[in-house]
């Protein structure tokens, strides 16, 4: 088999396109591979799709192509415009590119699986490219992979917000927690992303009316929004939000009291932690402080490990466990303890709402996890729409197969 039979086959090139040369520069480490059409080659119509369509005039184009070995490879081609009987005069669209790319498919693959994982700028030093041409490939398919996303079968919908930078600058992420996929990135975080997150349901099949679950924190614009924009929507506050109320709670007791119980400086998470989590020395702490102990943080940090068994509670007995719990809170003279138990009273019915629906935010603290990874291993992202993109791509579930994304 000669060289130019191996290229093509690699290119999966079929007639009449074939391999017409290989230009091989060592001393520039390049390789550039030369693709023609035969004589007398014809075609299918790019807008109608009538076979036998001969060549009008031809345009050379070039693109990158993947390395051979250490060595830059470029596709460079004799592309025909058509001439058909119904559209006109027509260019042909190779088939190892998409419309418009510098790039083969085969080389945006390869950045495609390579992007999730490793900032695009080590994407770029790695092949040899410069990371602004990287990211127009990212947007093209995440954008075409969006599009074509349908989102009528979502009912149940986690939101939460994460840090985009340095400062108060959050992006509020929306989740198909049954698909466990991410919907939605919008910027900010007030009433107005959940907004926006509704009209982008609307626009991939989705309809309000269709969302029955809701789970978020107690923000209160997240709420507003939710109420106002999904009515048919029961809400569900986070567990996990919930616990930590409790558990800083405990944190601004421990830290009011650190100068008149020197005793407690430098075990701020061990009071934060569970206790199946703890280490000897903390348990060993925490048991002590229980045993010994009249100060607030004893009777907060008390409260705390009492408040954890409500979620074990058959859901008959949890109403009557929460009431109970409130009612010793309220009565314990700690003021964070009761502002928390405070916070509570006011979001009974969706703390309540976890019996019923079951759903929590764990999915999306984990992707959270994950976006602020990704975004330290790239050092921040420029823009939002950057950030959004790598979102998608680590937690979207898109499709993103070049081939049927062109």
């Amino acid at each position: 088999m000669q060289d130019k039979d191996l290229f093509a086959l690699a290119l999966g090139l079929s007639k009449p396109w074939y391999v017409s040369g290989v230009d091989f520069e060592p001393e520039e480490r390049r390789l550039e591979l030369l693709i023609d059409f035969e004589r007398g080659g014809t075609f299918m119509c790019p807008e109608c799709g009538a076979a036998g369509c001969k060549a009008y005039d031809t345009e050379e184009k070039r693109w990158r192509h993947l390395n051979f070995f250490q060595f830059e490879t470029y596709v460079r081609a004799r592309m025909p415009r058509v001439q058909c009987g119904e559209c006109g005069v027509k260019p042909v669209q190779a088939p190892w590119a998409r419309p418009g790319s510098g790039f083969t498919l085969l080389f945006e693959a390869l950045v495609l699986t390579m992007a999730p994982h490793m900032p695009v700028r080590a994407v770029a030093r790695l092949v040899g490219e410069h990371d602004t041409r990287l990211w127009r490939i990212l947007h093209h398919y995440v954008d075409a992979a969006r599009a074509v996303r349908e989102d009528s079968e979502v009912r149940e919908v986690g939101v939460d917000e994460t840090a985009s930078r340095r400062g108060h600058n959050y992006v509020s992420l929306f989740v198909d927690l049954e698909q466990a996929r991410v919907l939605h990135v919008a910027e900010g975080r007030s009433s107005a992303t959940v907004e926006e997150f509704r009209r982008n349901l609307e626009a991939h099949g989705g309809s309000a009316d269709q969302i029955r679950e809701v789970c978020c924190d107690m923000s209160a614009a997240f709420i507003h929004g939710i109420e106002q924009t999904f009515p048919q929507a029961a809400i569900t506050f986070d567990k996990f939000h919930v616990l930590r109320l409790i558990g800083d709670a405990v944190d601004k007791t421990r830290r009011a009291e650190r100068d008149e119980h020197p005793e407690l400086k430098g075990y701020r998470y061990a009071l934060l932690r569970n206790p199946e989590t703890m280490s000897d020395r903390d348990l060993d702490f925490a048991s002590e402080l229980l045993r010994k102990s009249t100060s607030r943080t004893a009777r907060a940090f008390h409260l705390k490990l009492v408040f954890r068994e409500f979620y074990d509670q058959p859901r008959r007995y949890a109403e009557r466990f929460l009431e109970k719990w409130y009612r010793w809170a309220v009565r314990s003279r700690i003021p964070a303890m009761k502002d928390a138990a405070r916070t509570i009273r006011r979001h009974w019915n969706g703390v309540l709402r976890w019996f019923v629906s079951r759903i929590s935010n764990g999915l999306l603290e984990g992707l959270n996890s994950l976006v602020q990874a990704a975004k330290a291993k790239a050092r921040g992202y420029s823009s939002f729409r950057n950030l959004r993109t790598i979102i998608y791509l680590i937690a979207g579930k898109l499709d993103l197969q070049p081939t049927h994304l062109r």
